[in-house]
């Protein structure tokens, strides 16, 4: 028998609470250590008169990635959550349209055909070929540790390589376009690279996948909201005797000989203590660890090194509790500017700022959950902007900075507009508003990001970096800042390759399931 290796895992958001599951079924003795008085990260909740709001991550996509996960656990995503299928998946407002566009829950397809008939031979090709890209993704990359190249190039893979080369140096939004005239399916069948922390213009084509999950998929929601997700994972993680220990913050990760041998942490009353590890793995932001937890000669990348990532967008964020019914909002509502495209280089561009109007994103989790005092509803507003935390913080009731309040103010009354809902700025009883700066100083995000590093092509599979320190034995990652990426189902996967990467798995598919 081998002595059970003492793991400490740092950060206490879904890829940290995920590992530490993960590693305490393996057998191992973790310890999860989190600055904050509540689990859950990015994936957080906060309550106020009644109201319970997600404040962050609010689209159930890929949950395939969630069934394996947890059946990993022994246990599944039906046991553990309550989960409902969304019909309509979500609802869009494109700007000067006179009705609002509703992707249905299931059977999308024709829909989304409806607005370019024309186009009807070459739209099913798009899906058919998101469809196969998403199969080939999650089959030999997405759970790759990138530690050796020899399980990616199997036969079929390398059948592929030269459509996934065209797919790889195409942009998105020109891939979409041989494929519609319409700007609004360009606009359908593009939004999802914000989900990639990037833009059509500069994600790669191969992202045109993402497109299989909500048209292909649909979207589902679990009851409880994310927190309820958090809460199941959490559970799962000290049933299997993981330690969770919250208002625990991570100051430093010993490292003696080349190798991590401890974490020192410090409690919430100021008290000191050093953590004895076999292994560390860090979930916080890369930058984080790199640059604030490791000693410079420990460092794997230079400080010049980040000055040339792109790091995503920011965010600011408006929670609000709405007197009255909103039937004009679906669960999931997106409002789409004509010009996007100015959006995004206002996001992106040489000259960043906050775009105006900006194509923005509504969650209505009361449509579908008990989430508001009766006769109220819940609202979460997302109005993308660059990633800069000088663009300030949030606050209740029109208290953040004037920048993060300025564009709170906009996006509501850009919803009341669009959406025909005039007295909406009135019936708003609940406000808090979050910024890039809260992001940076709550979650140790890198430039405010509200994601993680956009998945540009030399941010993307393996140019995104490998999941272990090459400086550093026995310290590993996990988290939106490492492989394979940003999102939910993405942090989960990152928790399974630091399983794989500790067994030295080399292979390119999930784990086997336990029986």
């Amino acid at each position: 028998m081998t002595a059970r290796r003492r793991v400490v895992v740092i950060g206490g958001g879904i890829s940290g609470l995920a590992t530490a599951a993960l590693l305490a079924r393996e057998g191992d003795d973790v310890t999860l250590v989190e600055a904050r008085d509540e689990l859950g990260g990015r994936a957080g909740r906060w309550s106020s008169d009644g109201f319970v709001f997600d404040t962050g991550p609010s689209w159930y996509l890929m949950p395939e990635v969630f069934d394996h996960f947890f059946r990993l656990l022994g246990t599944s995503a039906a046991e553990q959550l309550d989960l409902v299928r969304l019909d309509p998946a979500y609802r869009v407002y494109f700007e000067a349209e006179p009705e609002p566009f509703d992707l249905p829950g299931s059977d999308a397809r024709d829909a989304l055909v409806s607005l370019d008939p024309a186009a009807a031979d070459r739209l099913d090709a798009y899906l058919a070929s998101a469809a196969e890209t998403y199969d080939l993704a999650t089959s030999k990359f997405l759970y790759s540790t990138y530690e050796s190249l020899r399980p990616l190039l199997g036969r079929d893979t390398l059948a592929r390589l030269p459509r996934l080369a065209r797919l790889l140096g195409e942009p998105l939004d020109r891939f979409i376009r041989r494929h519609t005239d319409d700007v609004r399916v360009q606009q359908v069948l593009g939004y999802p690279a914000v989900f990639l922390g990037t833009s059509p213009a500069a994600a790669p084509s191969m992202y045109h996948l993402m497109s299989h999950l909500d048209v292909g998929q649909g979207v589902l929601y679990p009851r409880g909201g994310f927190g309820a997700v958090i809460d199941a994972i959490a559970r799962l993680a000290e049933s299997h005797g993981a330690e969770l220990r919250t208002g625990t913050r991570a100051r430093r990760i010993s490292v003696r000989g080349g190798v991590a041998t401890a974490v020192d942490v410090e409690r919430a009353d100021g008290t000191v203590e050093h953590l004895s590890a076999d292994v560390v793995v860090s979930s916080a932001d890369l930058h984080v660890t790199e640059q604030r937890l490791l000693a410079p000669e420990h460092r794997s990348r230079r400080e010049s090194w980040w000055e040339s990532r792109d790091p995503g967008p920011g965010a600011v964020l408006a929670l609000l509790g709405v007197r009255g019914e909103l039937p004009e909002l679906a669960h999931h509502t997106l409002f789409f500017t004509r010009d996007w495209e100015r959006g995004f280089d206002a996001i992106y561009g040489s000259r960043p700022h906050i775009p105006d109007p900006a194509s923005i994103y509504v969650c209505r989790p009361s449509a579908t959950d008990d989430v508001a005092p009766e006769g109220h509803e819940n609202l979460f507003v997302l109005i993308p902007v660059p990633a800069d935390p000088g663009i300030g913080e949030g606050g209740l009731d029109g208290g953040g900075s004037p920048a993060v309040e300025r564009a709170v103010d906009a996006a509501i009354d850009q919803v009341a507009s669009w959406a025909g809902v005039p007295d909406l700025r009135e019936r708003i009883v609940v406000r808090r508003s979050i910024g890039p700066a809260d992001f940076e100083r709550e979650y140790g995000a890198w430039r405010g990001g509200a994601l993680g590093p956009a998945h540009t092509l030399r941010q993307s599979a393996v140019l995104r970096g490998s999941n272990a320190s090459s400086r550093v034995g026995g310290l590993l990652y996990a988290g939106a800042t490492t492989i394979p990426g940003i999102g939910l189902p993405m942090c989960l996967i990152s928790a399974e390759l630091v399983v794989k990467r500790l067994r030295g798995d080399l292979s390119a598919g999930p784990l086997e399931e336990p029986r």
